[in-house]
């Protein structure tokens, strides 16, 4: 062994000496985290809750009634006047969209909402599908039910979206026909609600509505449906919705399927990643992949805490004062497309930034996004779904039950390119025990169903078909 040490060079035995290091520290790691992961917790306690208004009555009713989006001519004619009324600043040069929505391309956008859009023939591209709602824990809940037509041979699955923010259940209306319409040999029963104080829900009355409530309400609306198992996927806030719904009732959730993963940055675990990972991946569990999009041209930092700072700001203002900025964008139109259509832009592609259009008619059209507005401005729904990061950061994450329970449930991750963030699958498995497929999507970004419906679909079913051995 001496003897072949001192035949390489003093650069090469450095080489030898870091990577042996790094496998005895990797060791340790590995031995502590098997440890520390025997001592989580496989679920976490459902709880009850009442968000109407005022005392819980002695009983509730559990009737679910049909639901019609609406609208008047005296509503339009509102959103005209305002829109009409609209004061723009004009942008610095050359900036596309590094200071938020370029006002120049804002102009465009509200021309057409102003002289193009159809808000009554896009309610009929709502209505389409059936909608109910249904009153839990005092809040009257809206949802999507869409049963796919009878096909001999065909197996269905009950199947729950969850959307997030700033978006709704019109982000689905892409997917819905591939999922329920399919002619492969397994189709989904789809149930898709909106998330209380966003679009059709009725916004919560009382302080404390987090992720952890709105699980246990989309469990309580699904056994009201008649579901005792069922499949759930999430992106955004409804990954974490449905990730805390596979921690709450397991034995009632088949398989879990996101699109956007979450961990820590912390622990011996990651950090030893981050230091290694991009010289011996292997040693940490990282493909070529992994290292790509994790490290690129810019380095970790840049990536993961610059980029991330410079983009989180709205979480800032909504985790700590949302009324204050809510009460602006919930009275101008314009300004609450702004807000809103911004992130569309820039979730779905960073590079976005450096166009004046934000590149956003190239994954959308602005009918679609300006649908998805509308949701928000009709229903006056953009100040409660902006508390909603209040209610999940008011209080010390580290104490919330769901941060130390391990997900047990088979579990799908479908790793979007241009997601804010990626989280490696060697990362993933320190919350998620039982992954079943782990896909590196070839496009895409944050919202991956309004974006890549097709693609979304594809990695879904041959997830439940792993799981269903089919």
């Amino acid at each position: 062994m001496q003897q072949a040490l001192s035949s390489l060079d003093p650069t090469q035995q450095q080489q030898l000496l870091v990577a042996g290091s790094a496998v005895a520290v990797g060791g340790l790691l590995t031995c502590y985290y098997w440890v520390y992961q025997g001592t989580k917790t496989k679920r976490i306690p459902i709880g009850d809750g009442w968000w109407g208004a005022g005392e819980k009555p002695q009983s509730e009713d559990e009737k679910v009634f049909p639901f019609q989006v609406q609208t008047s001519d005296e509503e339009i004619q509102d959103l005209y006047d305002r829109i009409d009324r609209t004061r723009y600043t004009e942008p610095l040069e050359d900036t596309g969209f590094q200071y938020g929505f370029n006002s120049t391309y804002l102009k465009k956008v509200v021309s057409h909402w102003r002289h193009q859009f159809n808000w009554k023939k896009q309610i009929a591209i709502l209505n389409k599908y059936p909608q109910f709602k249904t009153n839990i824990e005092g809040l009257d809940v809206h949802f999507i039910h869409v049963r796919p037509p009878h096909r001999e041979g065909q197996r269905v699955l009950p199947l729950m979206l969850v959307h997030g923010w700033p978006g709704s259940v019109y982000e689905f209306y892409r997917i819905l026909p591939l999922l329920t319409n399919s002619l492969d040999s397994l189709a989904f029963e789809v149930i898709c609600p909106s998330i209380p104080g966003y679009g059709f829900s009725e916004a919560p009355h009382k302080q404390g509505f987090d992720t952890l409530a709105a699980a246990r309400v989309f469990h309580k609306l699904m056994e009201r449906l008649g579901f005792s198992d069922y499949y759930l996927q999430g992106g955004d806030w409804g990954s974490i919705i449905t990730t805390n719904m596979a921690q709450m009732k397991p034995e009632c959730v088949k398989g879990l399927h996101l699109n956007m993963l979450t961990n820590k940055l912390r622990g011996f675990g990651v950090l030893f990643s981050i230091l290694i990972g991009r010289y011996l991946p292997w040693l940490v569990g990282f493909t070529r992949e992994d290292v790509r999009r994790l490290f690129g041209s810019v380095g970790f930092m840049e990536r993961n805490f610059y980029e991330i700072i410079r983009e989180t700001g709205y979480l800032h203002i909504q985790g700590t004062k949302p009324d204050s900025a809510g009460c602006g964008v919930n009275d101008s139109p314009v300004g609450l497309a702004a807000y809103i259509l911004e992130k569309f832009s820039t979730w779905t592609d960073f590079n976005n930034r450096d166009l004046e259009d934000g590149g956003l008619e190239r994954k959308f059209t602005l009918d679609d996004l300006l649908t998805n507005i509308m949701i928000y401005w009709t229903t006056g729904s953009i100040v409660s779904s902006m508390r909603f990061y209040k209610e999940n950061l008011k209080t010390n994450i580290d104490n919330r039950l769901d941060n130390h329970t391990g997900v047990y449930v088979p579990t799908g991750l479908a790793a979007f390119p241009n997601e804010v963030r990626h989280v490696p699958q060697s990362w993933a498995r320190d919350r998620f025990r039982n992954i079943y497929s782990y896909s590196y999507m070839p496009r895409g970004g944050h919202f991956a169903a309004f974006e890549e419906p097709q693609l979304l679909a594809d990695d879904l079913l041959q997830f439940v078909k792993k799981v269903e051995k089919l």
